[in-house]
């Protein structure tokens, strides 16, 4: 069944739509139309919703109907909207256009773009090796039916592992190995949170876990991180007030804004989820991404002694977001009603991927290492590129991680990201970081590109951030979709 945005949502996606730079003498429905683009563009407004009538809208917003009217039409001459009398009308992929494994939408055409979307390595040069090893390990599994659905022992001995030596015990009991960490979640939200049930997340925060938590339709409340990282009372505060089912926090290397957890904010954070009765969601999935040395403190799940912490992470950012493994770390009970909540879902993970993973942990040290030195480079050679080329924004370099979060010199985010995409930059604006079209002032730019690409982006976008004030009337074109 088709889902309904109302006029009151739609209106608080699209914020200042009327007051963006470059648009001071376009009209108001060329920039009405352009606004939805955008939302559509980087997925905060999915295909397939039915958008409010026409009257509806234009009541939200405090302007025309006619205004409305001839903004839907535009969208609709460039495929982005479906009409029928009667019955409404909806989002659509335009012609050109392709889903991408992300979920959202690109361009056929991409392929020269330069993708600040993503925050993701290619792949190690150890992987084809692992690859190759892992088909000669291969026969030993093919006499049954290659259904394993928390893992195989192999991988999840490894995983337990690294967790013990993180200063964690873990036994392969504890562990279930899953399609990538966005499918933990998924599962884990499966068996932790009924639908509508009350969530505390961090704003900014992933955007494909609010994606996760809509799917459930959570009641999501925000704790606001600052730029020192998250205010320990305000937390703690939230989660004794609103006392919700669930709180999914990114301790290590914050995405998108790169800040590390204090260790003994960890140990009030489960002593607190504790008292009020909720589950504690972890995603690690840059524990392994310290730079500089930065020591890492103790993971969240030290400190847990009722089961409260359950722990998610996997192989994508380290390793290669191509091979898809992931896993839950919680109690052998939990992994088992996950397991069973699973079977339901995907029965089990690829045997082939899984006995890759198993090869290219054993060689974690090198390939971390390599991982390390290269998003080091990286991230200081695009620091310098902003420090020059665009010195009004204001950035904290990361301690680790792979993305850096980037305070503009106005709330620009969304404008700014459908004109890079006429240069050829693909970017992720503030706004998919949050809820309600919010962090207009914030980008996140990931630094896993090589250096040149990183430098030459910035020099696009700083040409593009100047055109924004200058531009009297602004083309507005089919725009490309975030990855």
């Amino acid at each position: 069944m088709t889902s309904q945005v109302r006029g009151v949502q739609l209106a608080r996606l699209l914020g200042q739509w009327h007051a963006l730079p470059g648009r001071r003498r376009s009209p108001d429905y060329a920039a009405l139309a352009g606004a939805v683009r955008g939302l559509l563009a980087d997925g905060r407004l999915p295909l397939g919703v039915r958008l409010p009538a026409e009257r509806e809208l234009a009541e939200a917003l405090r302007i025309s109907r006619t205004t409305v009217t001839a903004a839907y039409r535009e969208l609709r001459e460039s495929g982005h909207l479906a009409s029928r009398r009667g019955a409404g009308s909806w989002t659509m992929l335009p012609g050109g256009h392709r889903v991408a494994s992300t979920g959202l939408w690109t361009p056929l055409d991409d392929r020269d773009m330069i993708d600040l979307g993503v925050a993701a390595l290619s792949a190690p040069p150890q992987l084809v090796p692992a690859a190759r090893a892992a088909a000669e390990d291969l026969p030993r599994y093919l006499g049954g039916a290659g259904y394993h659905p928390t893992g195989i022992i192999e991988l999840r001995e490894a995983v337990a592992r690294g967790y013990t030596e993180r200063g964690l015990p873990t036994s392969p009991e504890q562990i279930m190995v899953t399609s990538g960490t966005q499918h933990a979640l998924d599962l884990v939200l499966r068996l932790a949170l009924s639908p509508g049930g009350a969530v505390l997340v961090e704003s900014p925060t992933y955007p494909n876990a609010l994606a996760a938590l809509a799917a459930r339709r959570a009641r999501i409340a925000t704790h606001g991180l600052s730029d020192e990282g998250w205010d320990a009372e305000l937390l703690l505060g939230s989660i004794r007030q609103t006392r919700p089912k669930l709180a999914y926090v990114i301790p290590e290397f914050h995405n998108p804004t790169g800040h590390l957890m204090a260790a003994d904010l960890r140990e009030r954070l489960v002593g607190a989820a504790h008292a009020a009765g909720t589950d504690l969601v972890v995603d690690e999935s840059f524990v392994d991404l310290p730079l500089d040395g930065t020591p890492l403190p103790p993971p969240v799940a030290v400190f847990d002694r009722h089961s409260r912490v359950i722990s998610i992470g996997g192989m994508s950012k380290p390793y290669w977001g191509g091979l898809r493994i992931g896993w839950v770390r919680a109690s052998a009970p939990q992994v088992q009603r996950l397991a069973a909540a699973r079977v339901g879902v995907d029965m089990a993970s690829p045997v082939l991927d899984q006995l890759v993973a198993v090869h290219l942990l054993a060689e974690a040290p090198a390939i971390v290492a390599a991982r390390r030195a290269q998003l080091a480079a990286q991230r200081d050679a695009l620091v310098a590129a902003l420090a020059e080329q665009l010195p009004d924004w204001r950035v904290t370099p990361p301690r680790g991680g792979v993305t850096l979060w980037a305070e503009l010199d106005g709330p620009i985010s969304s404008a700014l990201a459908r004109a890079a995409e006429e240069v050829g930059v693909r970017l992720a604006p503030g706004p998919r970081f949050g809820l309600d079209g919010t962090l207009e002032r914030f980008l996140r730019l990931p630094f896993t590109l090589p250096a040149d690409e990183l430098v030459e982006a910035v020099g696009r976008l700083a040409a593009v951030r100047y055109d924004l004030d200058r531009t009297s009337r602004p083309q507005w074109r089919e725009p490309s979709v975030i990855a």
